[in-house]
């Protein structure tokens, strides 16, 4: 277990002290680098409350991931006649898509799981090597439980507000590209490169005004690219 030393100088009045304190143990209770899959409990819940009495149909395609699917509120529209399942919880790391893989994925029987995931994982501390590790560690497990399945792991984006990790990212999506490359049943989706400008660098107009979440015209990039790979 690691623990966090703050300390607030003595100097400081007594309630500015208690503020300065409240404030940081806030920052502590909403910062997504210290999130555990069982922060994600409620959310999951929430996803899979109407399983027992309708649940989606087996051999369909789930999507799963970070605030990227959970986003995505034109799924269904964007993929007419594909019975598509939307998993994505916002914020979530790759290993928290692995953790509850067994209720979000595995309990469908998908014939086809969309991944993305490792952005926030990035952004948060983790190195290349421990996304591709993770993104393995899903695999491992979709594919114990179904043999059969395709896993398409749609690219990192390179979102405008996260440009310090751009090399990261990168890095990350060469190494899953590699892991990908091993196996016929996994296929990496680049969709970056069609986000990005002719300098290379990642087109704002995609992007909200936070230039992190996708507009409507970056997922419609992303649809013009998956819909050919996920044909029955």
């Amino acid at each position: 277990m690691s623990f966090v030393c703050f300390v607030v100088p003595t100097s400081l009045p007594r309630r500015l002290r208690l503020s300065t304190l409240a404030l940081f143990a806030g920052l502590l209770l909403v910062s997504p680098a210290l999130a555990k899959p069982a922060d994600w409990a409620a959310e999951i819940a929430q996803l899979t409350a109407t399983d027992t009495t309708h649940p989606p149909a087996r051999g369909g395609i789930v999507f799963v991931g970070s605030s990227s699917i959970r986003l995505w509120s034109t799924l269904a529209q964007d993929f007419p006649g594909l019975p598509v399942v939307n998993r994505g919880f916002g914020g979530s790391e790759l290993a928290d898509s692995t953790f509850y893989a067994d209720r979000i994925v595995l309990a469908y029987q998908p014939r086809t799981v969309v991944l993305y995931a490792g952005e926030n994982d990035l952004w948060n501390g983790k190195t290349p090597e421990q996304v591709a590790a993770d993104f393995r560690a899903f695999r491992t497990k979709l594919h114990a439980a179904l043999p059969q399945a395709r896993l398409f792991y749609v690219s990192i984006k390179e979102s405008p507000s996260r440009a310090r990790i751009g090399e990261a990212m990168r890095r990350t999506n060469a190494l899953i590209a590699a892991e990908c490359a091993t196996d016929p049943r996994c296929r990496f989706v680049d969709v970056n490169s069609a986000m990005l400008d002719t300098a290379g660098h990642p087109r704002p107009v995609l992007f909200r005004e936070d230039q992190l979440h996708m507009k409507p015209a970056g997922y419609a990039l992303w649809v013009k690219i998956l819909t050919p790979l996920l044909a029955p």
